[in-house]
């Protein structure tokens, strides 16, 4: 008999670490995770994991198999920057790789006879302002203005978030019995911080960077203008809001895609709150024209008020509990 479950994928990324460390903690059914890489030692003994490719079928229908999926969680994706240099790639990992787990989301729905939830990490990078002057004008963006986005990696994460409405809204809707769907949930972040983990691989990354980088005494160059702005969230309240929106009441929800941040800065601002805690930080700015113009793209800020009315949502951290209880203690710590 299947022994039921959550499944993580893309566990050993910055968010699929913080949330097996939060669900250990709160959850009683078995955590089955899923990367390319074998689990970080300190995660190790806490889940049941699987090392493989999110595009092996094989391995996947042995998961299905073995385990009766009551929340998936999928995490699993090629990055930003990453993708524009593998852009095939990038799709096949992030559309490919997620249709694969709908399917099987889809089928474990109809077989339990109860929807399981699907939630999705999307992004900012769903986004594509036109240019500067629209971006000025438009500071706060809200679910369903401005999806053009500008890279693979956008694409692949609007791709998804509409065909994760498909399966969960008209798929088998001309079978002969009303089937049970399962229920897709999304929500588009924001660049996200951990002190915990060094990021690689995202456009948003400059921030988080340049963190580290003053930590260990070490210059940084960093790949955008000092007046760009985009949204942040440290990684407590993303790992937050995924877990809320899993527990949201299906009628509470008013969409299926949601925005979530916390607060919006400059690069110049994020390098004057790093050297106000690491004086000696040596931090430049050498944009780099492929990434600035995929960050100019991206909005000043986001709405988030569907999410705060629908499902409660408020961030714990503001721009001073994220750098003063959060951020610079745990990486100073980390580097001594």
């Amino acid at each position: 008999m299947a022994e039921k479950a959550i499944l993580i994928t893309g566990v050993c990324g910055e968010i699929g670490q913080a949330l097996v460390e939060d669900l250990v903690q709160r959850e009683n059914r078995t955590i089955v995770t899923f990367d390319l890489k074998s689990l970080p030692e300190k995660l190790q003994g806490k889940s049941t994991h699987f090392e493989g490719n999110i595009l092996d079928n094989d391995l996947l229908a042995q998961l299905t198999a073995d385990y009766e999926f009551e929340v998936i969680y999928h995490m699993a994706a090629l990055l930003s920057t990453t993708g524009e240099y593998k852009p095939v790639l990038a799709h096949e990992v992030n559309s490919c790789g997620t249709i694969a787990l709908l399917k099987i989301a889809s089928e474990q729905s109809q077989a339990q006879g109860k929807s399981v939830k699907f939630i999705f990490p999307s992004s900012i990078a769903a986004y594509g302002l036109p240019n500067l002057e629209t971006k000025i004008k438009n500071y706060h963006i809200s679910e369903r203005e401005w999806t053009e986005p500008t890279t693979m990696y956008g694409c692949t994460k609007l791709y998804c978030e509409k065909t994760g409405n498909y399966y969960s809204e008209y798929f088998l809707q001309l079978a002969e019995e009303e089937p049970v769907r399962l229920d897709f949930r999304s929500l588009r972040f924001p660049g996200l911080i951990s002190a915990f983990t060094v990021p690689s691989g995202g456009t948003s990354d400059y921030g988080p960077e340049m963190l580290h980088a003053a930590a260990k005494g070490e210059p940084y160059a960093c790949f955008v203008r000092s007046d760009v702005r985009i949204p942040f969230m440290v990684m407590p309240d993303a790992v937050k809001s995924l877990i809320m929106l899993a527990d949201a009441p299906q009628e509470n929800l008013s969409t299926r895609v949601y925005n979530v941040t916390s607060f919006s800065l400059s690069a110049e601002e994020f390098k004057k709150l790093s050297q106000k805690s690491f004086p000696e930080a040596k931090i430049t700015f050498e944009p780099d024209l492929k990434r600035q113009a995929i960050v100019d793209s991206w909005p000043a800020d986001l709405d988030d008020s569907t999410a705060r009315e629908d499902w409660g949502w408020k961030p714990d951290y503001d721009i001073e509990r994220a750098f003063g209880e959060y951020l610079v203690p745990n990486i100073r710590k980390r580097y001594q």
